[in-house]
């Protein structure tokens, strides 16, 4: 009897906390209980970086600098500030004193900072695109089954049928248990990308897959079909923001079938 218990701790436990919150939903004070323990858990933390002591404690007050540093990050960029326009009022009528003649009258005006705009724009996945309308694609299409094992009885293995983008870092699994595998012929680096308001077409590497409008399953593989966003380094272009600096990585719409013309055309997004 013990031995099967020890047994059953040691296997895995699935979703089972997720199945059931789906099948029978959550308890009335769930939202209460979640609440007070993330109100707590502050007080908890402090405690355990008291107590902590040695490596221990270095690893875990290392962590706790990064987490404070993202955040004072993240409320440093949601900031409002404050910027000054040019009033377009009609001049006052009556005498004006001369030190005042070549003074504007200014109204100030709370601003959100670019950044904050671009992050709430992907977050909404909402970007002026060329196409903004694509056929969709089945799996059937992107996907061919290939057969494995001894007598070729087993089809869990899937090869990418379509071009797609794989990061500098990656590493292939061993092919003997590699789910998804992406031909180095289909693997692309770079794309035709043209500057809409230049006129012009420029061979620029890519970053990666931002979007892919048939499935998010595809984005994550970094499969390039038309209609997808990638993003690409515009640093040779020398494109600077409003405050001086300059813009490394932009999107782009790919406008074309990669997979049928052998390069990647892409439409810059401005």
């Amino acid at each position: 009897q013990h031995y099967f218990k020890r047994i059953n701790l040691s296997m895995p436990q699935n979703e089972h906390i997720e199945l059931a919150q789906k099948r029978h939903g959550k308890r009335f004070n769930h939202e209460e209980k979640m609440r007070k323990k993330l109100a707590r858990s502050s007080h908890k933390n402090a405690l355990k970086a008291k107590k902590l002591h040695g490596l221990k404690a270095k690893l875990y007050n290392k962590k706790r600098h990064a987490e404070k540093i993202q955040m004072k990050k993240t409320l440093k960029m949601h900031e409002e500030k404050q910027t000054k326009t040019r009033d377009s009022e009609p001049v006052q009528e009556g005498a004006v004193p001369a030190y005042l003649l070549d003074r504007e009258t200014e109204s100030r005006a709370k601003v959100l900072s670019n950044m904050v705009k671009q992050k709430r724009k992907e977050k909404a996945g909402k970007w002026a695109v060329p196409i903004p309308q694509v056929k969709q694609m089945g799996e059937d299409e992107v996907f061919k089954v290939m057969a494995t094992g001894k007598r070729k009885k087993k089809a869990w293995k899937r090869m990418v049928t379509k071009v797609t983008y794989v990061g500098e870092d990656f590493t292939r699994k061993p092919p003997k248990y590699e789910r998804f595998i992406r031909p180095m012929a289909l693997r692309f680096k770079k794309a035709h990308v043209t500057h809409p308001e230049l006129k012009a077409t420029f061979c620029l590497p890519m970053i990666g897959v931002k979007k892919n409008p048939n499935s998010p399953m595809y984005t994550q593989l970094g499969v390039i079909t038309k209609g997808t966003v990638i993003e690409v380094n515009v640093s040779e272009l020398g494109l600077v923001t409003t405050g001086g600096k300059v813009v490394w990585g932009k999107y782009a719409q790919v406008t074309n079938h990669p997979e049928n013309d052998g390069c990647i055309n892409a439409v810059l997004l401005v």
